[in-house]
């Protein structure tokens, strides 16, 4: 009879653990809710550049008065592309929204707003990553909810839905709104 090894039965524990991990992850609440350690504190440093002749976002302009959003995006970014109308169209109800062009090209990104609108207050280039970085941006879109006071309120990672517009976005706005 043959013996079999105690080794043979680390690889099915191996996957049967893996496959556990996966399983769980997939099932978590909100797979968009990635922390930040950003929530109630100041808005990171900025180390952008000028986009398009357009203002340089800084963080005295996030700190004046009123609620407004900084919107990490990129032409590249297709799930960008799907949030863009639901930007337009807080935008056009008097939400302030400042973009962030996210390692682009500047000659996509105009192409990118010509095509779909231009819904920003402000946009700044982000050419190298690093104000991404700062603020702890794993992909775009991402985008903050910032209050009166220039402190984070909110941070949501991925497209905005109607959805998540309608039950995440508008609700923090509304909170921070004083």
């Amino acid at each position: 009879m043959a013996r079999i090894s105690p080794w043979a039965v680390v690889p099915p524990l191996l996957f049967a653990g893996l496959a556990a991990v996966f399983y769980v992850g997939m099932y978590r609440e909100d797979p968009s809710a990635l922390p930040s350690v950003l929530i109630g504190k100041e808005v990171p440093v900025l180390t952008l550049s000028s986009f398009e002749g357009s203002d340089v976002l800084s963080a005295e302009t996030l700190a004046l008065p009123g609620v407004k959003l900084v919107n990490f995006w990129a032409s590249w970014c297709v799930p960008c592309r799907a949030e863009h109308p639901q930007l337009e169209e807080m935008a056009q109800t008097g939400v302030t929204i400042h973009g962030l062009n996210y390692k682009d090209k500047p000659e996509a990104a105009a192409k990118f707003l010509a095509e779909l609108g231009d819904p920003f207050a402000t946009i700044s280039a982000d050419d190298t990553g690093r104000t991404g970085r700062d603020w702890g941006v794993y992909g775009v879109p991402e985008t903050f909810v910032i209050d009166g006071d220039g402190k984070v309120i909110l941070r949501f990672a991925g497209p905005i839905t109607q959805r998540v517009m309608k039950e995440t976005i508008l609700p923090a706005i509304e909170e921070a709104t004083p």
